[in-house]
């Protein structure tokens, strides 16, 4: 078995950092193979010529000692792209109230808070900043008679759902235990 390739495969899917020791024991190697593979390791992904090898490319990402163990990073050259692949490509999943609020909010556009308080029966302060900072809804303007703020929501949104406008959204009444009249 090929050390280095080993500890590439532990290291790509472990979430904490992992101690010299417990590699060792994982993979029945020596602690000083072990040693001397990571060292191998953080060379290469850093470009750094090898005797037997030559020169290697930096990667996109090091291999790092934290917490008493080694883990693999982004460089951090490369955190903006990263960041914004995470928040952008790979968005986590949205919590039942936040799913909730952004169907309100996507049937009945404009609509301001107290309104949608209304409807869902809850506070949603904090559900419509987390869906403001995602981008998934947007402040769309101002109600002249209350002076509440009307949000509504984004392309982000449509594309994230895979349509291209909101008429493409599944009529609501059939959905309803009252039917007929909406929300």
């Amino acid at each position: 078995m090929d050390l280095e390739r080993a500890l590439e495969a532990i290291l790509l899917v472990a979430d904490e950092p992992q101690s010299i020791v417990s590699m060792a024991t994982a993979l029945g190697s020596p602690v000083k193979d072990v040693k001397a593979a990571i060292a191998a390791l953080v060379a290469d992904y850093d470009g750094v010529a090898t005797s037997t090898e030559g020169t290697s490319v930096r990667r996109g990402f090091e291999l790092r000692e934290v917490g008493g163990g080694w883990r693999l990073y982004v460089r951090e050259e490369y955190d903006p792209v990263v960041s914004d692949f995470v928040l952008t490509q790979n968005p986590t999943k949205l919590t039942q109230a936040a799913l909730e609020t952004l169907a309100v909010i996507a049937y009945r556009q404009p609509i301001s808070r107290p309104q949608i308080a209304q409807i869902r029966a809850v506070n949603v302060d904090s559900v419509v900043r987390t869906l403001l900072g995602r981008g998934l809804i947007t402040e769309v303007h101002t109600d002249a008679e209350t002076g509440a703020i009307l949000y509504g929501t984004t392309d982000l949104l449509l594309t994230q759902l895979g349509i291209n406008s909101l008429e493409e959204l599944p009529p609501i009444a059939p959905l309803l235990p009252e039917g007929q009249d909406g929300f």
